[in-house]
C-alpha cells in the first residue's frame, strides 16, 4: 500500500499544529521567511534565540525523520545551478510577497486573510507555470 500520502498528511498536520502553537504562545504568525529575514537583516535581534531555534527545528526534525526511516528518495535535479537559481528566486519572491507558504498559506488562509489567500493563489500558480515551462517545455529540470 502506498504510504506517501500518509506521510504528507502527517507532515501537513504537524506544520499546522506548529503554526497554531507558535501563534498561541507568541501571538505572532509563524512565517518562516519573516523569521529568517529577521535574523539576516538584524530586525529580529531581540528574539534571535527563538528565531534560531525555530529554524534549527525546521532543518533538524526532517533530517532526524529521514535518518530514522533509512533515507529518502528525492526528485531534486542534479543541476545545482538550477537549484541555486531557484532558491534565489524563491527568496526574492517571499520578500516581494511579504511572506511564504507558512505565513500566507498555512497561517493566512487559516485566518481567512484575503492577503494570504491571494498570495497563496499567486505563488501556487507561479509554481505550476514554472514546472510547465522549465520541465515540460525546456527540459531543464
Amino acid at each position: 500500500m502506498q504510504s506517501d500520502w500518509l506521510l504528507g498528511l502527517a507532515g501537513g498536520g504537524l506544520i499546522g499544529l506548529a503554526a497554531a502553537m507558535f501563534l498561541l504562545v507568541n501571538g505572532k504568525i509563524m512565517g518562516a521567511s519573516g523569521i529568517i529575514g529577521g535574523l539576516v537583516d538584524g530586525s529580529g535581534r531581540g528574539d534571535w534565540q527563538e528565531r534560531a531555534a525555530l529554524i534549527a527545528g525546521l532543518i533538524l526534525a526532517p533530517a532526524l525523520v529521514i535518518l530514522a526511516m533509512g533515507g529518502s528518495a528525492t526528485q531534486l535535479t542534479e543541476n545545482w545551478l538550477v537549484v541555486v537559481i531557484a532558491g534565489v528566486l524563491v527568496g526574492i519572491g517571499t520578500r516581494l510577497a511579504n511572506g511564504c507558504t507558512s505565513g500566507h498559506g498555512v497561517c493566512g488562509i487559516s485566518r481567512l486573510s484575503l492577503r494570504g489567500i491571494v498570495a497563496t493563489a499567486f505563488y501556487i500558480g507561479a509554481g505550476g507555470l514554472t514546472i510547465v515551462v522549465f520541465k515540460h517545455l525546456l527540459g531543464v529540470i
